[in-house]
């Protein structure tokens, strides 16, 4: 059967099938579509889930029309799909037992008991999870089956080990894998008190690290300024706008919902950053950020209107955003992380004390007194004041060749043109258009 969009109204038109069951996909959302028997009506997606053991095709229930909406599992599905496109199967994963390590455990049953007891339980990030499996199970498979205390009596084992991932890997990934194997090490050994005292990676000879000096300083930023003025994609060159201003890791701000965003508060609030929720914090907003956030609003109802209901940066994706950051070098030499060491970097230049900076990047605070500061009580008033004085001396750095007030990046969402776009994607769906309007009036009242 040809695709429709799956509508309440549509599913219920659909006639129940004798025999073999019929699939009819969503014409808008790839991957979702309803299962169509004699008797029931399922709402169901399929994705293929990329992992480094190769691709394997998943297949989900949302549930059965009539006790779920079509827009609810719509909703549900975009969540489910995007969870797959990032790599993360979500199917329901069975319990984890938490069973101590017995007294000479393999590094397998330790891994066990540390993601379970320690990275799950303490709810790090997928993300944070699937580098230490990683190293793991990957670059470690064999030794999964060997005991803890073998290579605790051996630390030479661990220290050719190091070598040999420093020749095929690098030094970097070298130096991850064996910071992961010292701290599963030192878990176990919690309750595993025959092991031998001494963390075996201390025979490691650490391969020298260094930041990668990518920021650019005030004389780098015209330059930078001009590429990113001539990206084609105006959500992109808003993109990395807002990452350059607010100084973040590209992954929060890819992912903003509309529901993130408080313009009367000028607040962005981060729900999941590096560090999983309980490191959730709020990024004030500066006058050149709230024009930033304006202007992505409109370009995202223009270009994607039924996506821009729920995301700033709205794409044609499987989550539904803008789901890569890269850019080419030659078209924009700088994104992602180097805006972040360029936001640090102009820190420095606007005379930010270290601390405020710290606050703004939402790092841990060094030091005995650092617990004392509430850092809610500073966000609307002298963490905002910091940030302006950080966004005026990054936004200073543009070159205009025409009226400055309504140049970019300085328009506002009033002002920005319209871009040309495929017939296909200005062809706007009649009430996604309207609903979007509703739920971004709060962006038209601020503005």
């Amino acid at each position: 059967m040809e695709a429709v969009a799956l509508t309440d109204r549509a599913v219920a038109a659909i006639e129940p099938v004798k025999g073999r069951q019929q699939i009819v996909r969503d014409s808008d959302l790839s991957g979702f579509f309803v299962v169509v028997g004699s008797r029931s009506k399922t709402f169901m997606i399929q994705a293929d889930l990329r992992t480094a053991d190769g691709r394997q095709s998943i297949r989900m229930k949302i549930g059965e029309a009539g006790r779920i909406a079509a827009r609810e599992a719509r909703g549900k599905a975009k969540l489910l799909l995007g969870q797959i496109a990032d790599g993360i199967d979500p199917r329901p994963k069975p319990p984890v037992a938490l069973v101590a390590p017995p007294n000479d455990p393999t590094l397998a049953s330790a891994w066990s008991s540390y993601r379970a007891s320690h990275l799950e339980r303490k709810g790090r990030s997928d993300k944070t999870v699937r580098g230490y499996a990683d190293h793991v199970e990957r670059l470690l498979a064999d030794w999964l089956d060997t005991r803890l205390s073998a290579l605790g009596d051996d630390p030479s084992l661990v220290k050719a080990r190091h070598d040999a991932l420093t020749a095929k890997h690098g030094p970097f990934m070298a130096n991850s894998c064996m910071r992961t194997f010292r701290a599963i090490y030192n878990h176990a050994r919690k309750s595993a008190r025959s092991l031998p005292a001494e963390n075996p990676v201390f025979a490691v000879d650490w391969n020298p690290e260094k930041r990668r000096d990518t920021g650019l300083g005030p004389d780098d930023l015209p330059a930078w300024f001009d590429q990113l003025r001539g990206l084609d994609n105006p959500l992109r060159r808003e993109l990395h706008l807002l990452i350059l201003l607010s100084g973040s890791r590209p992954d929060p701000i890819k992912k903003i919902r509309l529901e993130h965003v408080d313009l009367r508060k000028r607040q962005l609030f981060v729900p999941n950053p590096k560090g999983g929720e309980q490191k959730a914090f709020v990024i004030p907003l500066s006058r050149q950020m709230m024009r930033c956030i304006l202007r992505a609003a409109r370009f995202g109802r223009q270009m994607h209107p039924r996506e821009a209901q729920e995301w700033l940066f709205p794409a044609e994706s499987g989550p539904g955003h803008i789901y890569e950051h890269k850019e080419d070098r030659a078209v924009l030499s700088h994104w992602g992380n180097d805006l972040r060491q360029t936001y640090r970097t102009m820190g420095q230049v606007a005379g930010i004390n270290e601390v405020d900076m710290h606050l703004l990047m939402n790092h841990s605070l060094p030091g005995v007194n650092a617990g004392y500061i509430t850092r809610a009580k500073l966000v609307n008033s002298h963490l905002r004041l910091a940030q302006q004085t950080l966004s005026d001396n990054i936004i200073g750095c543009v070159t205009y060749s025409g009226k400055r007030s309504q140049s970019w990046p300085h328009s506002s969402g009033k002002h920005v043109e319209f871009v040309e776009l495929p017939p296909k994607q200005s062809a706007v769906r009649g009430n996604g258009s309207q609903k979007c309007s509703r739920n971004l009036a709060v962006f038209r009242k601020a503005g």
